[in-house]
């Protein structure tokens, strides 16, 4: 599946290739960053001519260097211990409104992903773009030598029929915090308590991030280029 194995003192992790890592980075849109005529960031896919704003000529000026926006987006199979979010249908890109409903799931040390919906449990779903929530370092070793055993300890509990299944009551979210109150990690311990205190503490954070970038990629498709005046107090989101 593109993975090389890694050995730790607990299971074997998935590491993702370099075959693997390129199929990723054909997703990402290449959304590029510069600065010009003053307190100004220019957002394009490719350099154009001449600038937006001042329309000065561009592509001889040595002094301009452009940056890549960094794309949020992750394949699952590429996180292992993590957990990872995706729209209940569609994508990010180019489907997803704050409106809709986001779907909630873990990954096992070989990056194979562990689902609950209405159809029970399911292993191996393809999400190629998603938002990674929460993954453990390789230096937690300990929580990394039980990770799958918790999964399989979680999944054989008869709690995960489709019968059981309800969007309001029942659903991923019961999954992914059984399991991971299972999994009894300190520094999860409170985060954990309730799926309105993990989703201020994991999820919007992401989702937040996530849709600055969905806005602005969706500008660019539409106008091909945005310009926005500096952040100074915020170079990590590049000005968005």
């Amino acid at each position: 599946m593109g993975f090389t194995e890694r050995r730790t003192s607990g299971p074997l992790l998935a590491v993702p290739s370099r075959a693997s890592s390129f199929i990723m980075a054909r997703r990402d849109p290449g959304i590029l960053c510069f600065e010009h005529c003053g307190q100004r960031r220019i957002f394009c896919f490719e350099l154009p001519e001449h600038c937006p704003a001042c329309r000065a000529a561009l592509l001889e000026d040595t002094s301009i260097i452009p940056f890549r926006v960094p794309f949020p987006f992750v394949k699952a199979s590429q996180y292992p211990c993590a957990v990872v979010i995706k729209p209940t249908n569609g994508d990010f890109l180019n489907e997803y409104k704050l409106s809709m409903d986001l779907h909630i799931g873990i990954t096992t040390t070989q990056g194979q992903t562990v689902e609950y919906d209405k159809d029970g449990l399911s292993y191996g779903r393809d999400w190629s773009e998603c938002l990674l929530v929460y993954q453990l370092q390789i230096q937690d070793e300990e929580a990394i030598e039980i990770w799958d055993s918790v999964i399989d300890q979680v999944s054989s509990l008869d709690s995960w029929s489709p019968l059981r299944y309800n969007e309001e009551t029942f659903n991923c979210y019961t999954f992914v915090l059984a399991f991971l109150r299972c999994l009894k990690y300190p520094p999860l311990t409170e985060a954990v308590k309730s799926k309105t205190i993990f989703c201020e503490h994991f999820v919007l954070p992401r989702t937040e991030i996530a849709w600055k970038y969905i806005k602005l990629y969706r500008r660019l498709k539409d106008s091909g280029y945005y310009v926005s005046k500096i952040n100074k107090s915020d170079i990590t989101e590049c000005g968005l």
